[in-house]
């Protein structure tokens, strides 16, 4: 499956749109990577607790895009827009959603 965030593929052209497909998955993070993250917020520095479940739920948010677009027939999906943002009571848990063109190149 080809993932792009363009409405392109150089030397694939499409041969058919299938529609449009989103996924999206939501995780928390738990008390111990708030602490370790308030920790480093008052030091300073990168918190690299965070980033793992930024790039965990990313990844999991395109690893179902590009399932949903296999169960429609598509090979690719273009033009894909990444959005995060928070949810939950105290903002504790992180929404990843995926949107895209599901092709056939």
């Amino acid at each position: 499956m080809i993932l792009s965030t363009t409405f392109t593929l150089d030397n694939h052209p499409v041969k058919e749109y299938l529609g449009v497909v989103s996924a999206e998955t939501i995780i928390g993070a738990n008390a111990f990577r708030d602490l370790a993250a308030s920790v480093r917020d008052f030091f300073g520095g990168r918190s690299n607790s965070y980033e793992e479940v930024f790039v965990r739920a990313k990844e999991t948010a395109l690893a179902e895009l590009s399932q949903r677009a296999a169960a429609m027939g598509a090979n690719a999906v273009i033009g894909i827009s990444i959005n995060y943002t928070t949810v939950g009571a105290s903002g504790s848990m992180l929404m990843v959603t995926c949107t895209g063109t599901a092709v056939v190149v």
